[in-house]
């Protein structure tokens, strides 16, 4: 059965053991719908059950399907007025809705910079305390991993009027947004926040988008683990010990331990706090083992094998068969034994622990170590553990797609997918430290973006895409910076769409914080893009664009959209560069009207470089000090 098929069946079953009628928790009291345009409303009964719909002084009747989702069209809504929504069963029962508005609805999603929450942005105090607007609603996504598509979200999802309580952990940028939106506009703003910290884009796509980006060997593995989980599961399992044989030209190390060479563990707890100097800033794999002896009686029992948190991957075998594997740092190991894998007398735990940053290893209290048996006593299980490095160079076994913690699709599917056919005003998207060192990620951020517009029916959907803030070493010479080159291709990303835009954040970051506080500024451009792709409004700008880099005489001419104005003096962080890193050198250049004029030296050049670090200094801008991004052109003849 399907992860969606299981959603809706728990849908049906927390309502009423005759499937009471539901309301898509995308329409809960204070929701706000796009205005202007057609709302299919969405909900929950028995399968086939006929229901009757009553929005907005209008009735549709809608039939359930077999997986029990139904929905209903209406036209768009007047402004200024205050919908009540109800559904009604065929037995009478009733499920309903109020205080529902049109409005403008934004969707904010990303990583953590969008998360970052309104208590944390600077002088967040008395935004927090003067947060109370009942015409601007909240809708804040919990975090939620999925591995097929979700229907809609769980009854813990709801609109809120913004107050204090409901602003608090609300995406800063986002609110500060919506605020401004709603103060320009005078209509009600909607503003979702489903965001995820740490986060790369594939995990935002959905199957085609990533299939369409390289992705078709995860999706297709994905496909067949949602025919059948439990049979990809056991290839995997296969998949996993011929890794290990080929790579350890022997009998993998569960089947085999005595063949590694243990070292005892000081404690349970990150090895980074082990006071070994080889773990004080490890990243890496180890195998861990303990011993233990059971009577006949313990082991004929059921039994789960609880191992606490394990930072960030584990798999974990029992005597030589599989218990279980998570890969997600915060998440306590708790694996049901099957029948016969305990046995009397002397049984072995071997798990494979991956740590990829910051701290690694069990990290839950000692006494979270134990076998709790089916009659309800448990066997401690903290003392005893060994470790044994295993060689970087033998590089990391295989991942499953289903089972990588935060990876492909999974977020879209928990936390885009269930908004449904929604209309939307626009998307502010504010993501990409993640993918810092992974290139193509403009024709990922395209990918994205065409899928979402297919979802929410607006081919011509607005998005907004903020650059990733300056973070890092500040540069006296021309280096190589992933940092930049993921901005570049962020601004590539958006001029190949014309109905995006790259909104930058390069002068707004801290050198030792990738997250920086002022999300007020950042939403300022945020806001100022919205006007003008979204609203049409001439009040509206964007940041300058380079469009083009040529030879003029002795010099190179970079030409933009709009003029151009260089504080402090000459732009600063400007490079010409031939084939290699090496050949790149910083160049005198002079801001005249809406170009930069870079002189040359007399050495060969094929690019321009400009603020290509990854905290460079800027003083390069456009109208209402919105600045030049970092980027890279080539130098046409």
């Amino acid at each position: 059965m399907s992860t969606r098929s299981l959603l809706i069946l728990s849908l049906l079953a927390s309502t009423s053991a005759v499937a009471a009628p539901t309301i898509d928790p995308a329409f809960s009291d204070h929701a706000v719908v796009q205005r202007g345009a057609p709302v299919t409303v969405r909900g929950t009964a028995a399968a086939g059950e006929q229901v009757t719909v009553t929005f907005a002084g209008q009735t549709r009747t809608a039939k359930a399907g077999n997986d029990g989702l139904w929905a209903a069209d209406f036209p768009a809504l007047a402004e200024g007025q205050s919908y009540k929504l109800e559904v009604r069963g065929k037995d009478g029962s009733t499920a309903s809705a109020s205080d529902i508005v049109a409005g403008d609805v934004w969707l904010c999603s990303g990583q953590s910079n969008m998360e970052y929450p309104l208590r944390s942005a600077m002088n967040a105090e008395g935004d927090v305390a003067n947060a109370y607007d009942g015409q601007l609603r909240l809708m804040k996504v919990p975090k939620t991993k999925q591995n097929s598509p979700q229907a809609m979200f769980g009854p813990n999802v709801q609109w809120k009027p913004t107050t204090p309580d409901s602003a608090r952990d609300f995406s800063a940028a986002c609110y500060f947004m919506a605020r401004a939106l709603r103060q320009s506009h005078g209509v009600p703003i909607g503003a979702i926040d489903s965001t995820w910290g740490g986060t790369e884009i594939r995990a935002w796509m959905d199957d085609a988008a990533v299939r369409a980006t390289g992705g078709t060997e995860d999706i297709d593995l994905l496909a067949a683990y949602r025919r059948d989980p439990e049979g990809m599961v056991r290839k995997f399992d296969g998949l996993w010990e011929n890794w290990w044989r080929t790579h350890t030209n022997g009998t993998p190390p569960w089947l085999a331990s005595d063949k590694l060479r243990w070292t005892p563990m000081p404690r349970i707890g990150l090895w980074e706090q082990w006071g070994d100097p080889k773990f004080a800033d490890f990243n890496g794999a180890v195998w861990a083992r303990t011993r233990f002896t059971l009577t006949s009686e313990q082991a004929a029992q059921g039994a789960t094998l609880s191992l606490g948190m394990i930072d960030d991957l584990d798999r974990t075998f029992v005597n030589g068969k599989v218990a279980g594997q998570t890969n997600q740092y915060d998440v306590p190991r708790n694996y049901k034994l099957q029948p016969g894998m305990l046995k009397a007398g002397e049984n072995e735990i071997v798990s494979y622990v991956l740590d990829t940053g910051g701290g690694g290893g069990f990290w839950s209290p000692p006494e979270a170590l134990k076998l709790t048996f089916a009659d309800g006593s448990s066997k401690p299980l903290a003392e005893g553990w060994h470790y044994s490095l295993i060689p970087a160079d033998i590089g990391l076994p295989p991942t499953p797609p289903w089972d990588r913690g935060v990876s492909a699709t999974n977020l879209y599917n928990g936390m885009i997918a269930p908004l449904g056919p929604i209309h939307l005003k626009g998307a502010a998207w504010y993501q990409g430290e993640a993918d810092v060192g992974r290139p193509g990620y403009d024709q990922r951020l395209l990918a994205m973006m065409k899928s979402w517009r297919t979802q929410f029916r607006e081919p011509q959907l607005p998005f907004l895409i903020v650059g990733l803030a300056g973070f890092g070493s500040l540069a006296d010479k021309p280096v190589a910076s992933g940092w930049a080159a993921t901005i570049n291709e962020q601004r590539k990303g958006t001029d190949a769409d014309p109905r995006s835009a790259l909104v930058s954040a390069i002068d707004i970051g801290v050198p030792n914080d990738i997250h920086p506080t002022n999300k007020q500024e950042v939403a300022r451009r945020l806001t100022l893009a919205a006007e003008l792709l979204a609203y049409g409004n001439p009040k509206g700008l964007l940041e300058p664009k380079p469009l083009r880099a040529a030879r003029n005489a002795s010099a190179v001419v970079v030409s933009f959209d709009k003029p151009l104005v260089s504080y402090s003096g000459a732009p600063v962080g400007v490079e010409l560069c031939g084939e290699t890193q090496d050949s790149c050198r910083y160049a005198n250049a002079q801001v005249d009207g809406s170009t930069i004029v870079i002189a040359g030296d007399g050495k060969p050049a094929t690019r321009v470089r400009y603020a290509w670090a990854d905290y460079p200094i800027v003083n390069v801008y456009g109208p209402e000090r919105l600045p030049v991004p970092p980027f890279e052109l080539a130098i046409s003849q």
